[in-house]
């Protein structure tokens, strides 16, 4: 377990937060399979829940307006220290804008935007609030990519706006690259595999820590929602694919024998 006090550097993964029809649904399905303890805030907040590990935020739960046409799903967060020029640069790189830059009160200033192939992801501008506080502990995130229907224009965009550099772990039928900042990997895109549906569209994905993917995967059955796949092992843990009990896709992963634990670990 590791605790963050100072903001994270431009262009990392920082937050990331759930906007689904039921909150309270959500709360119970996230704390019985994370162990959180989520804190719901005020009118003036939008109720938003701040989800908390050991007394620190990780996550955020909040809950869509009635009638308001948003998708329920995880958004990724990536840390700026100006959102009004992040915002500008994403324009002149071929994003889009979907809600524009506003002050969370004392919190910090967000937007939501998109990349050209249409992968929707946050802006954050710390104030009081610099993100996930805890890392390195089953519940936390432990990491974020990008999947995308045009890789190498995902790739150009990422690093002209944000200056990532990439490893390319590609193959013959698979496109893939871990993103870096000054050589630190912060997260990946690649390319949506061509057995993936036409109708899912570019996304950034969340993947959460776990101590154990196949006991994690059971609880998720357990609590209602649904294992889109088995668990498998790779170089940086053993993953599956999941949705939660309102048809929310999300990612587990665990240390296993290849990754090694992450600096800091504690189950």
């Amino acid at each position: 377990m590791v605790f963050r006090d100072e903001r994270w550097p431009d262009g990392t993964p920082s937050w990331v937060d759930l906007m689904v029809p039921d909150q309270a649904k959500a709360v119970a399905f996230y704390s019985g399979l994370f162990g959180w303890d989520v804190h719901r805030g005020g009118e003036e907040t939008g109720f938003y829940g701040m989800a908390m590990l050991r007394g620190r935020p990780v996550a955020g739960i909040g809950q869509t307006s009635p009638g308001q046409d948003t998708p329920a799903v995880w958004t990724t967060y990536l840390s700026v220290s100006d959102v009004d020029k992040t915002a500008a640069a994403i324009t002149e790189a071929g994003g889009q804008i979907l809600m524009p830059v506003m002050e969370v009160m004392k919190e910090g200033r967000m937007a939501v935007v998109a990349d050209p192939a249409g992968a929707v992801f946050g802006l954050w501008e710390d104030g009081n609030h610099i993100g996930t506080q805890v890392t390195a502990l089953p519940g936390t995130p432990a990491w974020n990519e990008c999947m995308s229907r045009d890789y190498p224009a995902a790739k150009a965009f990422y690093e002209q706006v944000f200056g990532y550099g990439f490893q390319d772990l590609s193959s013959d039928d698979f496109s893939y690259s871990v993103v870096l900042l000054d050589g630190r990997p912060v997260g990946g895109v690649g390319a949506l595999p061509a057995s993936v549906p036409a109708e899912v569209p570019s996304n950034w994905s969340a993947y959460f820590w776990v101590a154990d993917a196949d006991a994690s995967a059971a609880k998720v059955t357990e609590l209602g929602g649904q294992v889109l796949g088995r668990p498998f092992d790779s170089p940086y843990g053993r993953q599956v694919r999941v949705a939660d009990d309102q048809g929310v896709n999300f990612l587990i992963i665990a240390p296993n024998e290849q990754s090694g634990e992450p600096e800091g670990w504690e189950a």
